[in-house]
């Protein structure tokens, strides 16, 4: 069974992870939002296409660190 020291730590690093999901998101709702405001012909560009794809990479990156608070959570049990 986990000690309430190391339980406290880990509560810590969600803290820490919920922080970096917030530099996160708003990192890739720009790039969302620079990828929806070029006109459709740059869209299609490659500098249209590296937008949507840090801006996809961004949300697999959120998923991440929702998984990682859901598993530090369940370590935590």
């Amino acid at each position: 069974m986990m000690n309430n020291k190391n339980r406290k730590d880990l509560r810590k690093v969600i803290e820490i992870i919920n922080d970096l999901k917030d530099i996160v998101t708003t990192i890739q709702e720009e790039e969302q939002e620079k990828f929806d405001n070029l006109p459709e012909g740059l869209q299609d560009s490659e500098t249209g296409m590296n937008i949507e794809a840090a801006a996809t990479s961004l949300e697999e990156v959120l998923t991440n660190l929702d998984e990682a608070i859901d598993n530090i959570e369940t370590a935590i049990i």
